[in-house]
């Protein structure tokens, strides 16, 4: 063994507490982690470059290393894996160790100084609505659903989503609705086809707004709601009710008081809003290095502290917040269900067979991290009145 796969395997061994795994490295099986039993999980390690890219580069390097085949899961599941791995919290223990990081610090070194041995390239791709189709339900809708029940399908998982944002914002039939980043238009053709609203939505990718109105169109719903191309600090006229699904996280920091700015500035007096994004419940907001290079470009988790302070700032009351991460479990692991059947109908020209292994990969993550990482996704619901009635109970 080499100085990465000796200090993997230690890694391992004495910082997993709660389960087994086997690592099969030329056909020679290692158990290792201290929780006994049947392995969970079982990776075959194709190329020994996999230790070395892992205690490099952490996650990107692990997701890198399945991008190019250097292991495969043979038994239970990757997301298993990573779960075991955030469970166990892998990174903190190492931090905490002097003696590991110096061992690490060496292979990360000798990464630097032999560069031929990773030579890692962003790509770059125009995503495209077949992607999306293959793992997304028919509303196209991209964010977090809600289980009522853990055998929900991912049509169930949305409709109920969307129904309780509409129940949280007290939507009533002759409202008028904003909604902020609104992908396809799928809760304002709920709002309007099941509360009776009139609605906006905003958007500021063309295929969004041409799709989303065909959508609209489709529906019958043409006279009640539009999506217009505009950015979000463009907005005008004043709103019953403005909600925000899945936007606030890419936005940077800087320009959370103007987004909070704009809402209020839109919100009609005695109006309901609600903020639905991904956060973190850590005091520092570390960004995951392979979500950064390959899928969400200058994201962030928003951190609830930061929510509440620009809330505060504008006046805005906050009634409700609620955190419904673990449901990001069971919309995920549809998504990955999902692309696995369909991803053999994607264009092998656009997408080839490195960047399905890459998206399968961070499938794998949006399973693994509601389940034991800080992150979040949390519902905020604020007013503009701090008179107003509110209801006893949580929709």
């Amino acid at each position: 063994m080499n100085l990465a796969e000796n200090t993997f395997i230690d890694i391992l061994n004495r910082h997993i507490s709660d389960a087994s795994l086997r690592l099969v490295v030329e056909d020679q099986p290692l158990t290792v982690g201290a929780g006994g039993g049947s392995p969970a999980v079982t990776l075959r390690i194709h190329d020994r470059r996999f230790f070395s890219r892992v205690l490099s580069q952490g996650n990107l390097g692990m997701g890198e290393a399945y991008m190019d085949g250097d292991f495969t899961v043979e038994d239970g599941e990757l997301h298993d894996f990573l779960t075991i791995l955030l469970r166990n919290r892998i990174d903190q223990k190492v931090r905490g160790d002097p003696r590991t990081i110096l061992r690490v610090l060496r292979v990360q070194l000798g990464n630097t100084l032999s560069r031929a041995q990773w030579r890692y390239v962003q790509r770059h791709y125009d995503l495209g609505d077949e992607l999306f189709e293959s793992f997304l339900d028919e509303t196209m809708t991209y964010s977090c659903g809600y289980a009522l029940s853990p055998q929900d399908s991912l049509e169930e998982l949305q409709r109920n989503k969307l129904d309780r944002i509409c129940c949280k914002l007290q939507l009533a039939p002759g409202e008028h609705l904003l909604d902020i980043g609104c992908g396809f238009g799928g809760l304002l053709i709920h709002a309007a086809s099941r509360y009776g609203v009139t609605g906006v939505g905003i958007t500021n990718s063309e295929r969004h707004f041409e799709r989303g109105n065909e959508n609209i169109a489709r529906a019958g719903l043409s006279d009640r709601i539009r999506i217009e191309l505009r950015d979000h600090s463009s907005i005008e006229g004043r709103f019953d009710k403005i909600v925000s699904v899945g936007m606030l996280e890419h936005l940077p920091r800087k320009e959370y008081r103007r987004y909070f700015s704009l809402i209020a500035r839109s919100l009609a007096p005695q109006g309901l809003g609600l903020v639905h994004a991904i956060g973190t419940s850590a005091p520092v907001n570390t960004h995951d290095p392979f979500i950064q290079r390959y899928i969400f470009p200058g994201s962030g988790q928003v951190k609830l502290s930061e929510a509440a302070h620009h809330l505060e700032r504008q006046g805005l009351a906050i009634r409700d917040v609620e955190n419904i991460v673990r449901h990001y479990h069971y919309t995920a692991k549809h998504w990955l269900m999902r692309f696995r059947q369909n991803q053999h109908q994607l264009d092998p020209k656009r997408y080839d067979s490195a960047f399905r292994r890459l998206w399968e990969y961070y499938l794998h993550c949006c399973v693994a991290a509601p389940l034991a990482s800080d992150g979040t996704v949390y519902q905020v619901l604020f007013t503009k009145d701090y008179a107003a009635p509110m209801p006893l109970h949580r929709v």
